[in-house]
């Protein structure tokens, strides 16, 4: 029996042993250079530069710092957007611990204004054939003209913000300026072959970017150097949550001036209809969102009055019916107002001819639409109260003539009715007149359309 014990004790402390040994030899391998496949973060910015696109780079590079990840990818395309954006990203990049690309892609699109200066400020920053960056001079964010003080200091301040980015990574600080200050713009060919260059790269596509990114040497904010390996890597995509891709199609001026018309044309049908209730929860609605698209969008408050003002006048011929007058002042005025709404030249911030009548025509019909329901509700006649009595079909209970009272049945209820000629029971009846509880009735020939 003692042996069987010591054979059993033997047995387990064998296997013990022999579990902690593979165990050892896994982990030590597994922590071998090399032996885990690296991991690269990819996420496209395809939209105007604000907060809601700034808080989906800064949470990508969040993810990718945390699973130490080799690097992270951002294929940008935007025509620019917000300052206070663009340097909220550009501190997340400098901060980041994973090495941050920012590729300029594919053919055709660019990177222009805040998208300039948020590539030149990346570890490595990547262009395809076809692109264009550039252009970064500021504009007001309200989308008004700046007297020549405040647009020399605003120029000169973001200039000197391009300045510090490229002189810290190395690249033309010269054209970095005049990017700003002369608003000059650079093809791939050109930012690569300045002296010294703008970007890194030129990369067909994604696939060939990784390839010319194996084994680069990438210097750091900090000065550190590290080596990239991403031969085999592991591409991890990141999308925007379905908040950030709700808000960031919300930050587009057609889709703005869409939900402030629509929102001011609920809250008006609500109040002139109280308690409809959708109209206005819609209108409330349609208003916040667009007051969230109004800041970040270049706005000119003067075309926002504008567009105001005509709703203001449709919402009156809703409510005093002059006839199309009020509606035919209050479509041009929103048609000036959508014209200067956004000052900015970039084509993607533009609302178009096409959108403009288009809408102008569909609130147009909406209106005319709901004045001829006001004009025929107006118009229509009584069915209720005393009006309502008046030229009612009914049937007589019993004989009725002058000086003989009587009684009929009328809109389903009994009322004593007189009458000047002589009326037997079962003849129909229609109401002249109403005194008090009792009627004047006149007989007819024969039942007319609205009996009892």
């Amino acid at each position: 029996m003692k042996r069987i014990r010591r054979f059993r004790v033997g047995f387990v402390v064998c296997w013990v042993v022999v579990s902690l040994s593979v165990s050892l030899i896994t982990a030590l391998q597994d922590s071998q250079p090399g032996s885990i496949q690296p991991v690269v973060y990819s996420a496209v910015v395809d939209a105007l530069i604000h907060p809601v696109s700034a808080e989906f780079i800064e949470q990508t590079i969040a993810r990718a710092d945390a699973d130490n990840a080799e690097l992270v990818v951002f294929t940008l395309r935007t025509p620019g957007g917000l300052v206070d954006s663009t340097r909220a990203i550009n501190t997340s990049i400098i901060d980041a611990n994973t090495p941050v690309v920012v590729y300029v892609g594919p053919s055709g699109t660019r990177a222009a204004s805040a998208g300039f200066l948020i590539t030149i400020a990346a570890d490595v920053s990547a262009m395809a054939p076809g692109t264009h960056i550039g252009a970064a001079h500021p504009v007001s964010g309200t989308g008004a003209s700046m007297d020549d003080v405040a647009a020399e200091k605003a120029a000169s301040d973001v200039a000197a913000y391009a300045r510090s980015i490229a002189s810290q990574r190395g690249r033309n600080v010269d054209l970095s300026e005049k990017a700003v200050t002369e608003s000059l713009s650079f093809t791939e060919k050109e930012a690569i072959d300045a002296d010294p260059p703008l970007v890194d790269l030129i990369a067909t596509d994604f696939d060939d970017l990784l390839q010319q990114l194996d084994g680069l040497v990438v210097k750091r904010w900090n000065g550190e150097n590290t080596v990239l390996a991403t031969a085999s890597a592991r591409v991890q995509t990141v999308e925007m949550n379905w908040r950030q891709e709700l808000l960031s199609a919300i930050a587009h001026p057609q889709v703005a001036v869409l939900l402030f018309s629509l929102g001011t044309l609920g809250l008006t049908i609500e109040l002139w209809n109280p308690g409809g209730i959708v109209p206005g929860i819609v209108g409330g609605l349609c208003l916040l969102l667009a007051f969230f698209a109004f800041q970040i969008l270049p706005i000119n408050y003067v075309g926002l009055l504008l567009i105001l003002f005509g709703l203001f006048l449709l919402a009156a011929e809703m409510m005093t019916a002059t006839y199309g007058l009020l509606a035919a002042g209050g479509i041009v005025g929103m048609v000036l107002g959508a014209l200067i709404l956004v000052d900015s030249p970039a084509p993607e911030l533009q609302l178009g001819w096409p959108f403009i009548i288009g809408s102008m025509f569909a609130l147009a019909t909406i209106t005319a639409l709901l004045v001829r329901l006001g004009l025929r509700a107006q118009m229509a006649a009584p069915v209720s109260g005393r009006a309502g009595m008046i030229e009612g079909v009914g049937k007589a209970l019993s004989p009725i003539g002058p000086g003989v009272p009587g009684r009929v049945e009328t809109h389903g209820e009994v009322w004593g009715a007189i009458s000047d000629e002589s009326i037997d029971t079962g003849d129909w009846v229609q109401v002249v007149s109403v005194d008090g509880l009792k009627l004047t009735v006149r007989r007819l020939k024969a039942k007319m359309t609205g009996g009892t």
